[in-house]
């Protein structure tokens, strides 16, 4: 990441500094759903979420009205596969590094098409 991508993640991650019950993207007291549950209860898939959140913010902050609208959807239909996961480490694992990916390259063309 540059530099600029890298101070609006630390920027994001210390407003949203998460405390044990919050270290996920969402409260992990308030976990119902088999796949929030498996994603409190193992640290790896807990720090992909929280990298996956903070790329996904700065992404949606970053990106032209169009843009935006398009990584929402896109985001609400990846939350639908994760729930499809349930408990399982491995399925939820693979949807996070594919999504990680996504919301990676996205953050790339911001950078490079923008004045920064």
């Amino acid at each position: 990441m540059r530099p600029l991508l890298i101070a609006l993640a630390l920027t994001l991650a210390a407003g949203a500094a998460p405390s044990l019950a919050h270290a996920a993207s969402f409260d992990c007291q308030r976990a119902k759903a088999p796949d929030e549950k498996a994603i409190c209860a193992y640290l790896p898939l807990n720090d992909k979420d929280v990298r996956m959140s903070v790329l996904y913010e700065i992404n949606k902050h970053t990106l032209a009205m169009g843009g935006r609208d398009a990584l929402q959807d896109q985001q609400r239909q990846w939350l639908t596969e994760r729930r499809r996961c349930g408990a399982n480490r491995s399925c939820l694992i693979r949807l996070y590094d594919r999504r990680l990916g996504e919301l990676e390259k996205t953050t790339e063309r911001i950078y490079h098409a923008g004045p920064f």
